[in-house]
């Protein structure tokens, strides 16, 4: 015959049972409340608090607890009671008027907002108000500059560049093409410091330059293989003669899609009259002061990548060696971006 006292029913709701099997099911619940779901499981079959220890291998005390937790409060139950400590210093109040400051507050006779003088105007110190801006990402003494294009087909150009990347047209070569006459051959004024452990490689600000190249090239947005020629300049003759290079070079039969900037030099007339003359050939133009849009921008960022160039050969052999390496081993960018979600990002400025 058992001895003790005797346990008191545990019967679980239909409710009860589904929010207890999801629990014990759950990757993310952390394991003392799946363990806790498993006791009141198990005892909800009948079992012995002898028996759920035993089979769940936990002592017969937590077993109790959370049994009589459960029969007390429900699955609230089992959550951990709220431990006693320091009351908090500042209230919801004090700490809304800090946010606020530091989000709508001008600096005052002050060219900038920083962290200590905020806490100082709301009587808080430093690290409080530090440890605040953390939590809600707000950071006053940051800035970035931007630039929002006044084009006025803006939507329309973002939904036609965007629409080509994620949908390619078929029987068809979409490129990115741009002519940059600002690569400059610049040396730092002292001899650059070389990389070490625990320092990157290290350039002066003042610089000294050597020359400058102008430098037309294109980027088949489908393969990744580009193409660049450099040039002494940067008008529409150069242009002209780079997009008749690209039209020769393009198989018959293709459509030629072209993304650019809107360079004066990409829209002269004698441009227009050139493209008007081959109906295969159609420019995609991005919006005013957005030639971010035009992948072939970030290669001119790599080409640009090394600080130093002692000589316009040295700039002039980077962007040799780059142009091969896109041929032999050609590597796309994953455009990912929607026309949905650039649009939404600029509203939210």
């Amino acid at each position: 015959m058992p001895r003790g006292r005797r346990l008191a029913p545990l019967a679980l709701s239909a409710e009860q049972r589904e929010q207890l099997l999801a629990w014990t099911r759950s990757t993310s619940m952390p394991r003392r409340m799946v363990q806790r779901a498993r006791i009141v499981l198990a005892s909800a079959e009948g079992l012995t608090n002898t028996e759920v220890a035993r089979r769940l291998a936990v002592s017969l005390p937590t077993v109790g607890k959370w049994r009589r937790r459960f029969l007390a409060l429900g699955v609230p139950g089992l959550h951990d009671d709220a431990r006693p400590g320091r009351p908090r210093t500042y209230d919801d109040q004090r700490v809304a008027a800090v946010i606020r400051r530091a989000l709508y507050a001008q600096p005052g006779d002050s060219t900038t907002r920083s962290v200590r003088r905020i806490a100082d105007s709301e009587g808080v110190s430093k690290s409080t108000a530090q440890r605040w801006f953390a939590r809600f990402g707000v950071r006053p003494h940051r800035s970035e500059a931007f630039k929002l294009s006044d084009d006025p087909f803006f939507i329309e150009r973002v939904r036609d560049i965007t629409g080509l990347y994620l949908n390619p047209p078929h029987h068809a070569v979409t490129l990115c093409v741009d002519g940059n006459s600002r690569f400059l051959a610049q040396d730092s004024t002292p001899p650059a410091l070389p990389t070490g452990l625990g320092y990157a490689e290290g350039y002066t600000h003042d610089y000294v330059r050597h020359g400058a190249t102008t430098l037309f090239a294109a980027l088949d947005v489908a393969t990744g293989k580009g193409a660049a020629h450099r040039r002494e300049r940067h008008g529409h003759g150069e242009w002209l003669a780079f997009l008749r290079l690209i039209d020769r070079e393009t198989p018959e039969g293709l459509d030629l899609h072209l993304v650019c900037d809107s360079h004066a030099t990409h829209k002269h007339s004698k441009v227009r009259a050139w493209v008007a003359k081959r109906p295969r050939i159609h420019f995609h133009f991005t919006p005013t002061y957005d030639c971010w849009l035009s992948q072939i921008d970030r290669c001119f960022g790599l080409t640009s990548q090394r600080a130093a160039f002692r000589a316009a050969t040295e700039l002039t052999q980077r962007i040799t060696e780059l142009a091969e390496q896109y041929k032999t081993d050609p590597k796309p960018f994953v455009w990912v971006a929607t026309a949905d979600s650039i649009l939404g990002k600029r509203e939210q400025l």
